[in-house]
């Protein structure tokens, strides 16, 4: 006789891993059922080279991982320790700099050397975008209330929401309704005159967007960024020791901890509905599982349009499904290295290279780079974001030797609406290196191995959607009680006894583990069960 579960989690990335955690610790007999034979989805460390490199292949550092979360799974138990990173530097192609350091005055400095006007607007800036981040980060555990629903609960999160905005006062209120429909350009130029200083602040607006940083919501996804924070330091960054797979790790540990069951190899074929109601999964290869709740950590397009019977579904439910904007834009290339590059412009600086570095130097070159997105190609002139994890985290490459995360914009879904051929995956690669070549002469003689990922790569292996790394575009049409669609927003699929915990859902992409915690809290609360769901804000 088949076993019937109580629930089963389909997709074993962070988020999926969250939510099967939870469950699974309120007593639920759960299984997690994941498509590769390697659980974290795009939160993975992988040997792609030889057994003693480790490459964290899609994800690559850590800041958005909610406190709460590592606090109710004990990811420290497990194995979880998040090593904050020194800084950024943003680099010109004349040579010259500007770094951002671990010491708020050291920065100062540095800023004040291309602009002292630029020095004094940077306190200003600060100030603000932490206003904008403490307002945001409260929101991040709760569900969001639907604002046409007259039930006590969906009235009182409003009134919290409103009262929440009233403390901000008349002033940062109005600012507040501009800021989210802003372009990070038009942002940047009410603080900042010199072109570099705004270039080193404009990478963070677009960043797994199919936006341009002129575009109208690209300020909004620079506080998406920001938002995070390592040790309980707003706005930093860091590297999960042993590579990002080390969260993903740590938290299907504390699944299994709980007595939960995971089975991989094989991805989902269809969710099986049966009188309306989700009743379990048949994998491609053939197996069926059953339970009472079905949860789905896929895409909201691979979960309604790929793996569900349409009859089962309204046809205007799946008409906003496919309206849902998920636009593939990035690419990434992970690279082993016989030694530290040599970065012209940072000879007598080796701090700044330990850091995030970003190649690009001016807000207008960005815009002409998602102006070759526009026309179909990967853009000629990129804006890379580059780290090296090995110089924090010596347990990722042998000694002497290091790994190289590169990231990518713009990079489109298909080539002229074509799918992606091989020989176009390594020209990509190859424009990518001549353009990290110009700013550290030497650097290709220093690649022992490459690997290339495009939206095609990303799509394949762990399911992301046009390559989309959010999941799902970040602007306020697709965010709070419109993430993923209007009326859809409380983590409950149109199906009875279905969930989607996945990126797609509030409050949106990044190791954040958020979606999976909000959509593990609703189901334990339609359950009756004992909830230990950390809900709101409980950091401040």
């Amino acid at each position: 006789m088949t076993k019937k579960y109580d629930a089963i989690v389909i997709g074993a990335g962070h988020n999926g891993l969250t939510n099967g955690a939870y469950l699974a610790k309120a007593g639920l007999d759960t299984l997690m059922v994941e498509k590769n034979e390697f659980i974290g989805g795009a939160t993975v460390s992988r040997a792609l080279y030889r057994d003693d490199w480790k490459y964290s292949n899609c994800s690559y550092v850590c800041s958005l991982l909610r406190p709460e979360v590592y606090r109710s799974l004990n990811l420290a138990k497990y194995g979880l320790q998040v090593v904050p990173y020194g800084g950024s530097v943003t680099i010109a192609q004349n040579g010259d700099y500007i770094g951002n350091y671990v010491d708020p005055d050291t920065s100062r400095r540095e800023v004040a050397r291309h602009s002292h006007r630029d020095a004094d607007a940077t306190v200003r800036y600060d100030r603000d975008i932490m206003r904008q981040c403490r307002f945001i980060r409260q929101f991040l555990l709760r569900t969001p209330p639907d604002p046409t629903s007259f039930k006590p609960r969906d009235l009182l999160e409003m009134m919290y929401m409103g009262k929440e905005a009233l403390k901000l006062g008349e002033d940062l209120i109005y600012d507040t309704l501009r800021f989210y429909t802003m372009s990070i350009t038009d942002f940047l130029d009410e603080y900042f005159e010199n072109p570099l200083v705004k270039a080193s602040h404009s990478g963070s607006g677009i960043i797994g967007s199919a936006l341009g940083v002129m575009s109208p919501g690209t300020a909004y996804i620079l506080l998406h960024h920001a938002m995070g924070d390592v040790d309980g330091s707003m706005g930093a960054w860091g590297f999960a020791r042993g590579g990002m797979g080390a969260i993903a790790d740590a938290m299907h540990a504390c699944f299994t901890d709980h007595d939960g069951e995971t089975v991989t190899g094989s991805g989902v074929d269809e969710i099986i509905v049966k009188n309306g109601r989700a009743v379990g999964v048949a994998l491609e290869n053939g197996n069926e599982y059953y339970a009472d709740v079905v949860v789905s950590n896929m895409t909201l397009p691979r979960t309604f349009l790929e793996c569900m019977n349409p009859n089962d579904l309204d046809p205007g439910f799946l008409k906003k499904v496919k309206n849902f904007k998920i636009r593939g834009s990035s690419g990434k290339l992970n690279i082993a290295l016989d030694g530290v590059p040599n970065f012209t412009a940072l000879r007598g600086n080796p701090e700044l290279i330990r850091g995030d570095m970003h190649l690009i130097d001016s807000t207008e070159r960005l815009e002409r780079a998602y102006d070759d997105w526009k026309n179909g190609i990967w853009s000629q002139d990129p804006y890379i974001d580059m780290l090296i994890p090995s110089l924090t985290d010596t347990t990722m490459t042998p000694p002497g030797k290091h790994f190289m995360s590169v990231f990518v914009q713009y990079v489109p879904p298909k080539i002229k609406g074509k799918d992606w051929t091989d020989e176009q995956v390594q020209q990509f690669g190859q424009t990518v290196i001549n353009q990290i070549e110009e700013y550290a002469p030497g650097f290709k003689e220093l690649i022992l191995h490459m690997e290339v990922r495009t939206p095609r790569e990303l799509e394949d292996e762990v399911g992301l959607t046009e390559g989309n790394i959010f999941q799902g575009e970040l602007t306020l049409d697709q965010l709070l009680f419109n993430r993923p669609i209007p009326g859809y927003a409380q983590y409950r699929a149109p199906v009875k006894g279905m969930y989607m915990c996945s990126s797609s859902t509030a409050p949106g992409g990044g190791v954040m583990a958020a979606p999976g915690a909000n959509a593990a809290r609703e189901i334990l609360g339609d359950l009756n069960k004992t909830n230990t769901v950390p809900e709101g804000w409980l950091d401040d």
